[in-house]
């Protein structure tokens, strides 16, 4: 069965319990939490993630890479093993742009290994970026994160299935979770172009219709080839979306 996340992000605690208890009480479709790990804000991924893991137990911090040195982890070893987090995905991250905080030459793959040496049971996720390179050389890295020891993938937002068709049928047979995003204003959509090269199909619209329907596709697409998938709402009235989504 299909399951969906929705990526909240951790803006403080207090906030993070009351729109995860609204999802919990009210979208029973939503089967877990991802958590992106975001430096414009005090709580980290991997703490909001010990504060709802009561509430969905299946709940993915990001841990970015750069911010650790390998060196000398043992911290964010301990918290994860101490709080009983599950799972987490490891992305690469973007170093900060005043240059604030310290950041190390750590690859995801080097953190992969890491995180699965030192704690066995930990369900560690690697990050596709199907827009960062070459599909060729995107499809190498992620063999390079499965031979790290990657037990499964979340891919950045997608916004044409032709696209989901091609990156899933290098995937096949690994958990993944398959990203959406609702864009519906000319500024997100420029931002998804400009900073993460994204690619929008010719019949996109800038429209709640077109990005609900879409949505809709591509969970009978997950549920028809045995994939999971995230929705990651971005300035968006979240009840408005989802009630859009799965009414």
């Amino acid at each position: 069965m299909t399951k969906i996340l929705l990526e909240v992000v951790p803006r403080d605690i207090d906030t993070l319990l009351s729109e995860v208890n609204f999802v919990k009480n009210n979208f029973s479709q939503i089967s877990g939490i991802n958590i992106p790990d975001l430096l414009r804000f005090e709580t980290r991924s991997w703490v909001a993630a010990s504060e709802i893991k009561n509430i969905f137990p299946n709940v993915i911090p990001h841990l970015r890479a750069i911010d650790f040195d390998l060196d000398n982890c043992g911290d964010i070893i301990e918290y994860l093993q101490n709080n009983q987090v599950s799972s987490v995905v490891v992305i690469k991250g973007d170093p900060p742009t005043d240059m604030s905080k310290r950041v190390y030459p750590t690859t995801s793959i080097k953190m992969i290994k890491k995180l699965k040496k030192e704690i066995s049971h930990l369900k560690v996720y690697a990050a596709v970026d199907q827009y960062r390179v070459g599909i060729k050389d995107e499809f190498d890295y992620i063999e390079m994160k499965k031979d790290a020891g990657a037990d499964g993938f979340l891919t950045q937002p997608f916004f044409d299935l032709r696209l989901i068709d091609i990156f899933t049928e290098k995937l096949r047979g690994m958990e993944v979770y398959i990203g959406i995003s609702p864009v519906v204003t000319e500024k997100s959509q420029s931002y998804w172009e400009s900073r993460n090269r994204a690619y929008f199909p010719k019949d996109f619209k800038l429209t709640m219709d077109w990005n609900v329907q879409f949505a809709k596709e591509v969970i009978a697409y997950c549920s028809q080839n045995e994939l999971n998938m995230y929705l990651m709402p971005i300035r968006l009235n979240l009840e408005a979306y989802l009630n859009n989504l799965f009414k």
